[in-house]
């Protein structure tokens, strides 16, 4: 098959180096037939799950109806992605986010699943996949606010078809992203330091979410008798509580997350924080059997928990730079992260219900924001700072400054062996001169010039000879070394012949 480049691929539109060559390999029967079931799949199961759930605590309390197992399940099906609903002109907007995650995870499960039998390799191809998805989605929702109108679930038609749409173009999003590379994409175009601030909030997040729920693992484990005590005596009653607690649990997870860190939450005039406490009446829910009937003294030291979520923030980061004000910056965005995080799940984990005494159900989405963001940044700013390595000083730098003309520099000593080498030059430049004037012949020749060898020679022999007794005589004169031989050009010895001889005529 042969490919196609071009340099004017727009950013984010690369593709993935193992991402299938299929997309020209697929028909468009093939194709049509992978988005319909990538649209129609999602739908089809979760009406299936959320109707086999009715149809189980319909029959265990002895009220089964197939055709009303059916007809509940479309209000069952929006009210597990978010969508408010009506019960009896009664508002419902607390809703489960156990069915939310499982839609979400069948959403992305299934746009990957198709991205990789449509062989797209890049984001841009992905564009129509989601669309399909999510434009299935809002308009399932809207049908079925249509068909509800009049009964006594009724549902905001304009709700059901945005929320749905919404919530299912962000799950096929993060379902296909990773196949056709923008992850990729995206980190090449992002800051490092952002990107690695990025995952670190992300495992604060997931932390903290940890400590919630330990925190209600251990309050529930330290009431069981009051959650044994809500429970029904009759088995279809108990079955039915016991499956509203499995799909509240992540509620009662991040209610406690936010008691854990210090905002707390409400329900209805109940008001549990560590710093406070307001009694009121709580729904007969198992789930919330473990929520206590007053304050305790010791509440403030659970606040340990979160500083160590952000200890792990910061020693998460440590190694990222030799900077330490780098390392800070990463721990910034990691808070930044945590804080969105706070808010999205205090706002999907809250909401209306009914307008009795415990309406409405909330979480302080904007304290617990602002207070997450400072466990993380505090905790985890000094860790970083201080756990990772620091980079030393710079060296000042020199700048170029001409030498003031005042200022006597001593020079520097030559070595000995230049003088030598010197020494050397000038002995080599005489002997190579010296065959030049021998070889001269208009000149007369020079005579050899005795070396200090021979004066040494001759006064070793004088000293040696008065040793033996041997007198020289006084007329006896040792030789003296003769003048060494003149260069070319200068007087020789018959030009001072002739000199002399001309010099006795003119005495005459």
């Amino acid at each position: 098959m042969q490919l196609l480049t071009s340099s004017g691929r727009p950013p984010g539109d690369e593709p993935v180096a193992d991402a299938p060559e299929l997309a020209a390999e697929v028909t468009p029967a093939t194709r049509v037939r992978v988005l319909f079931s990538a649209a129609v799949g999602p739908l089809i199961t979760g009406y299936a799950l959320v109707a086999t759930l009715i149809a189980l605590v319909t029959l265990t309390a002895d009220r089964f109806s197939a055709t009303g197992a059916l007809l509940t399940a479309g209000p069952g099906w929006l009210a597990a992605y978010q969508v408010q609903l009506g019960i009896g002109g009664h508002p419902l907007g607390v809703l489960p986010l156990l069915p939310t995650a499982g839609a979400v995870l069948l959403v992305a499960r299934t746009a990957s699943g198709a991205v990789q039998r449509l062989g797209l390799a890049r984001p841009r191809q992905a564009v129509g996949l989601v669309a399909v998805i999510a434009g299935a989605h809002a308009l399932f929702g809207l049908v079925i606010a249509l068909l509800a109108l009049g009964a006594p679930v009724r549902v905001n038609p304009a709700l059901a078809f945005a929320v749905p749409g919404l919530l299912a173009a962000l799950a096929a999003t993060a379902g296909v992203v990773r196949r056709c590379g923008l992850p990729h994409a995206v980190a090449e175009r992002l800051d490092p330091l952002a990107a690695r601030g990025a995952r670190a909030g992300a495992l604060g997040l997931a932390a903290l979410v940890l400590v919630g729920a330990l925190v209600f693992t251990l309050a529930t484990v330290l009431s069981m008798s009051t959650v044994d005590n809500l429970f029904e005596p009759s088995v279809g009653s108990s079955l039915g509580l016991l499956l509203l607690s499995v799909l509240y649990l992540p509620n009662a997870v991040v209610a406690a997350m936010s008691f854990v860190t210090g905002p707390g939450f409400t329900i209805g005039s109940l008001d549990v924080s560590l710093v406070g406490y307001r009694g009121g009446d709580v729904p007969a829910l198992p789930l919330l059997g473990g929520i206590p009937a007053h304050s305790a003294v010791w509440w403030p030291a659970l606040l340990v928990l979160p500083a160590a979520v952000g200890a792990l923030v910061g020693w998460s980061v440590r190694r990222v730079d030799d900077d330490p004000a780098a390392r800070i910056r990463v721990v910034a965005v990691a808070g930044a992260v945590v804080g969105f995080g706070c808010v999205v799940l205090g706002t999907l984990a809250g909401g209306r219900l009914g307008d009795g005494p415990f309406d409405p159900v909330s979480v302080p989405v904007g304290v617990a924001s602002i207070v997450a963001f400072c466990w993380i940044v505090i905790p985890g700013g000094f860790v970083a700072f201080f756990a990772g390595e620091h980079a030393p000083a710079a060296p000042p730098t020199t700048l170029d400054v001409e030498p003031d003309e005042d200022f006597d520099e001593e020079p520097a000593e030559e070595p000995e062996e230049s003088e030598e080498s010197e020494e050397d030059t000038a002995e080599d430049a005489d002997a190579s001169d010296e065959p030049e004037a021998a070889e001269d012949p208009d000149g007369p020749e020079a005579e050899p010039e005795p070396g200090p060898d021979v004066a040494e020679t001759d006064e070793f022999d004088a000293e040696a000879d008065a040793e033996l007794g041997l007198e020289q005589p006084e007329d006896v004169v040792l030789d003296e070394p003769e003048p060494p031989a003149e260069p070319p050009g200068a007087v020789t010895g018959s030009t001072e012949a002739s000199v002399d001889e001309k010099s006795r005529e003119d005495d005459r």
